[in-house]
């Protein structure tokens, strides 16, 4: 664990060596700021109550995307385990969803729907693949280790289900729940940032550039990578104490 720690630290040193010798070279403050301005602006952000309300809206899409896609993708996930025709008729589209380009599917969804909706969407439509290839994946491997006991003592589906398959593979699913969650946040703000969303952290970004301040445009880019880290570590958390707590 120590040792882990201290490869993660040596990381963070040379990411931040990285960005200050780039500062250096390239020289210009309005293509790159320096690390220290950035962490003013995270700063003054941090006392901006826009900043908050923009934080919260950002934070509130990425979470109902999450929430939808997991619930979505568990349920399909479970449907096309017990019935091998849901998996087949499931599998083309699954693929198309991986597939599609996100921005063009966000430049659609501002025709149909507004700046607020369309963020919310295509995050879904990112991570409801990711929830089932990890939730289908989890499952085929209870299946097969404990799928002819269930059969040999009769067990109905139901509680199959509910007894058996999920509790056993809810820990390999919510182990990749906190990396789904980060790249979640990654879309949402993406999808703000080309929609132009009103008080979001894409939003503010989409100004920030246009108006060439690129501290400020650092700082919330920071903000979100250390939000990311954070959703990770307490995703992980939760399953840990959920695993815990089974056992």
């Amino acid at each position: 664990m120590k040792k882990n720690l201290l490869f993660s630290a040596a990381a963070i040193l040379f990411l931040w060596l990285a960005w200050v010798a780039a500062y250096y070279l390239v020289g210009n403050d309005y293509v790159l700021p320096s690390f220290f301005d950035a962490v003013k602006e995270c700063g003054r952000l941090l006392a901006d109550a826009a900043f908050w309300r923009a934080f919260g809206n950002t934070l509130l899409r990425t979470f109902l995307a999450f929430l939808c896609s997991f619930v979505l993708g568990i349920g399909l996930a479970l449907a096309a385990h017990l019935q091998t025709w849901v998996r087949a008729f499931l599998s083309p589209i699954v693929s198309v969803l991986r597939t599609l380009p996100t921005m063009a599917v966000i430049l659609m969804l501002l025709l149909w729907t507004s700046p607020k909706v369309a963020p919310v969407i295509v995050t879904l439509l990112v991570l409801l693949p990711a929830f089932y290839a990890a939730a289908l994946s989890s499952l085929d491997e209870v299946g097969e280790e404990y799928g002819d006991f269930a059969q040999a003592f009769h067990i109905p589906a139901a509680k199959r289900v509910f007894r058996l398959y999920t509790p056993l593979a809810a820990p390999a699913v919510l182990s990749q729940a906190g990396s789904i969650f980060s790249m979640g946040l990654k879309i949402t703000v993406s999808g703000e940032v080309l929609s132009n969303t009103y008080r979001s952290l894409g939003g503010m970004m989409q100004e920030a550039k246009m108006f060439l301040e690129m501290p400020r445009l650092m700082a919330l880019t920071l903000v979100c990578l250390v939000l990311g880290f954070l959703l990770e570590g307490l995703c992980a958390l939760i399953g840990h104490v959920l695993v815990r707590w089974r056992r």
